[in-house]
């Protein structure tokens, strides 16, 4: 004779326990050991001995002659002891027998949102800083014109699938090595809805939805960027089920400038000044997006001076305040001299202190270009 299993110990529970702890103690160790979840070496053994145990403690006859006896009625406690027919498959299938109905997995027709499109539009760098309206076309899945999305022919409606009779799912057993195993499966016939259609609309073939070439205008304000991104919702395709539609998410290309550069709501600019200028200063007359602006540039200018020109950048996207306008001096040495602008220069350099003067880089730029 095999020996004796010890079913109490093996629910860890006392021998005068009440059906309620053994059901409480059953569901925890099946929640743990059971396959689909635990992947551990020996858990499938250990979930059909706690099967096992669970099928004698819960069945009133059979604990008081295993308590009497030591074994449950038609079994000396060795083998499986009868139950190849215990009936339960996956994690559903075990809370189902605790808490009462039936988990469906089924898709049945609740409302979902529809699916948010992402388009892209392309602006020059003068659009960008003015802000523009643009009709932009995109392609998306609305309700059908024809059905308003039920699905069916006008006049006609969606009818109970007799296949799963109405639920959406069928309930298939599988045999294994440690009982019977119940799944519940979505209806092939009806993918889970519940119900088919066999009047289908000849626009949408039955599917209620279709797909149609969208027109929209869109004001897109000053000051957007290439990583702006706007969101207008339930633009987006039309939800399922009475569902709301998705949003419409348009991101920006914006073109180059052919000599402003931008950084955040700031335009940069540079311009080029002679030795001469760059010496005796000068005014100079330079663009901006708003127009001419005249800068003033003083004596003894270095290279590399960065000229800031208040509010002339772009308006900052929720905002009232603008950047400014940025402009490096770049000062330019010739490289090639005729003889009298070399005489000139030679005069000039024996005027002017010779030695060699070290220093650290223009602080303005160096602040500018950290941040």
């Amino acid at each position: 004779m095999a020996q004796t299993k010890d079913y109490y110990s093996i629910l860890g529970l006392p021998r005068d326990a009440t059906d309620e702890q053994v059901k409480r103690a059953f569901r925890k160790l099946a929640m743990e050991y059971h396959p689909d979840r635990n992947q551990n070496s020996g858990a499938t053994e250990k979930f059909k001995e706690i099967n096992e145990a669970y099928e004698v403690l819960s069945d009133p006859q059979k604990r008081s002659y295993y308590d009497r006896y030591g074994h449950a009625p038609g079994g000396d406690g060795g083998d499986n002891m009868g139950f190849d027919t215990f009936e339960f498959g996956g994690l559903g299938d075990i809370f189902d027998a605790f808490f009462g109905g039936t988990r469906s997995t089924s898709q049945r027709r609740t409302p979902r949102k529809g699916q948010d499109i992402s388009v892209k539009v392309t602006l020059t760098f003068e659009e960008a800083y003015t802000g523009v309206t643009r009709d932009i076309e995109f392609n998306r899945v609305e309700l059908c014109s024809v059905c308003k999305g039920i699905g069916c022919r006008p006049g006609s409606n969606p009818t109970k699938c007799p296949e799963c009779n109405g639920t959406g799912q069928i309930r298939r057993t599988q045999q294994s090595i440690f009982g019977r195993f119940v799944q519940n499966a979505t209806c092939s016939r009806c993918q889970g809805q519940g119900t088919i259609i066999t009047d289908p609309c000849p626009q949408c073939k039955g599917q209620g939805r279709e797909k149609v070439r969208h027109k929209l205008t869109v004001n897109i304000p000053s000051g957007v960027d290439n990583d702006s991104q706007m969101r207008l919702q339930h633009e987006g395709e039309a939800g399922y089920y009475g569902g709301s539609p998705g949003d419409l998410y348009i991101s920006f290309e914006i073109k180059p400038h052919k000599f402003f550069l931008r950084k955040g709501a700031d335009i940069i600019m540079s311009v080029t000044l002679n030795f001469a200028q760059a010496a005796l200063g000068c005014s100079l007359e330079l663009p901006t997006m708003d127009g001419k602006y005249t800068l003033k540039v003083g004596p003894g200018v270095q290279h590399g001076k960065v000229f800031r020109i208040k509010d002339k950048g772009f308006p900052k996207l929720n905002s009232k305040s603008r950047g400014d306008q940025l402009v490096i001096v770049k000062v330019q040495i010739p490289e090639k001299l005729d003889a009298r602008q070399k005489q000139l220069l030679e005069e000039l350099m024996t005027s002017l202190k010779t030695g060699d003067e070290f220093a650290k880089p223009d602080g303005d730029i160096l602040q500018y270009l950290d941040r």
